[in-house]
């Protein structure tokens, strides 16, 4: 069980109504909740209702909305509270500088950028769950975090076993990190079948509960790709570095091999409440309450090499890997942009991919960032080549 007074008091959850956020507040909640922690500030975008409820449960001194239409909705919902309300970027960028200890990083997209960026500026533990701010802006990030003389924990369940697998001591001998995949619901589909993929069909991953964007990054692989551009950044390691495997049963979460053959392994059920309570009880482990892995029930754990032919989203990253520059970002943007097309209807589930890759092929000769608005600018213009890419998908269709 964790030391309480070595646990951070003050605690901020910038994307609490997304399925990280939520779990978070479980674990909050089930390591002593109002009663151990006070809650800064709670962040979230259209789900006013839940917000609320979250805020007036938890006592927490702020609530913002990303969207500024809800403002209002949001003020009255908490009105009487004595929670304050803020909308906005703006808003979520106060949240984010309250003097919270410790700040579970997991708004989704590029729009969790610039509020967790605030975070680390002034210090804080960040909870990693953000892809973005790796993937986009990774040695700023990376340098952010230390100038604030804070500490980055990541919370990804594949990210938190590396670092739970890495031996301070042995960092000369660490040879690869390998990064496992649950292959998502079309792991044995044909390029042609994928071609026919429905939106309601790519939200349903077999292993893992998750919103939309990131069920469909991992049906796509997109996520798993993602992650290879983090781990470069999280652990300091070369793209030779990094493998992939599939894991269809997500047990082993990731390994970690070193120069005398060993591979170490993190396994657990498929939860990500263990790496939550993990990042916010470092370097203790809270009691959880999450379900004990059962080997003989499991009886057999498989693996296979992925296929980058179906997967092309892997190929991408190790190419925006070499590339570097603003290639992750580009890769990113243009990968958000397609995917706000897929759900629409508008392309189809492998075109994501093309239009990732297009985008990334014309912004070769962009150079690096070397400030936060370096890589806003080249994110903005990945989604202008972005939507001309899928105007032309269109048009052809």
């Amino acid at each position: 069980m964790f030391k309480e007074e070595t646990a951070p008091h003050r605690l901020t959850v910038l994307g609490s109504t997304g399925s990280i956020g939520v779990n978070t507040l479980d674990v909050i909640r089930h390591l002593g909740g109002r009663d151990r922690f006070e809650i800064m500030a709670l962040t979230g975008n259209g789900n006013i209702t839940l917000l609320a409820e979250q805020a007036r449960a938890t006592g927490a001194r702020m609530a913002v909305t990303a969207d500024e239409s809800q403002y209002v909705a949001l003020k009255d919902a908490l009105d009487g509270t004595g929670t304050v309300v803020a909308a906005g970027r703006s808003g979520l960028i106060e949240a984010a500088t309250m003097n919270a200890e410790w700040v579970m990083a997991a708004i989704v997209g590029t729009a969790g950028l610039a509020p967790t960026l605030a975070a680390a500026a002034r210090g804080a533990t960040i909870a990693l769950a953000n892809k973005e701010c790796l993937v986009s802006a990774g040695e700023l990030f990376v340098q952010a975090v230390q100038k604030g003389g804070g500490r980055l924990i990541p919370v990804d369940s594949e990210h938190s076993a590396i670092f739970q697998c890495l031996e301070k001591d042995q960092r000369p001998s660490l040879e690869r990190i390998i990064l496992t995949a649950s292959g998502g619901p079309f792991r044995t589909h044909s390029r042609e079948q994928m071609a026919e993929v429905t939106v309601q069909a790519a939200r349903t991953h077999p292993n893992w509960s998750m919103g939309l964007k990131i069920s469909v990054g991992s049906a796509s692989m997109f996520n798993k790709a993602l992650e290879m551009i983090e781990a470069k950044h999280l652990f300091d390691v070369g793209p030779e570095q990094i493998e992939v495997i599939v894991h269809p049963q997500s047990i082993i979460h990731s390994m970690v091999g070193y120069s005398d053959g060993s591979v170490i392994a993190q396994l657990g059920v498929p939860d990500m409440r263990t790496a939550i309570g993990y990042a916010l009880t470092f370097p203790a482990r809270p009691q959880l309450p999450v379900d004990r892995l059962d080997f003989a029930r499991i009886a057999r754990l498989d693996f296979e090499a992925p296929d980058e032919t179906r997967f092309p989203a892997l190929r991408l990253a190790r190419t925006a890997l070499q590339r570097g520059g603003v290639q992750g970002a580009a890769m990113n943007a243009a990968e958000e942009t397609a995917f706000d097309a897929f759900v629409d209807e508008r392309i189809g589930f492998l075109d994501m991919a093309d239009i990732a890759e297009t985008v990334m092929e014309e912004m070769i000769a962009f150079g690096g960032a070397t400030s936060i608005n370096d890589v806003f600018e080249a994110d903005a213009e990945a989604r202008r080549r972005a939507v001309d890419a899928i105007a032309r998908k269109e048009k052809a269709a």
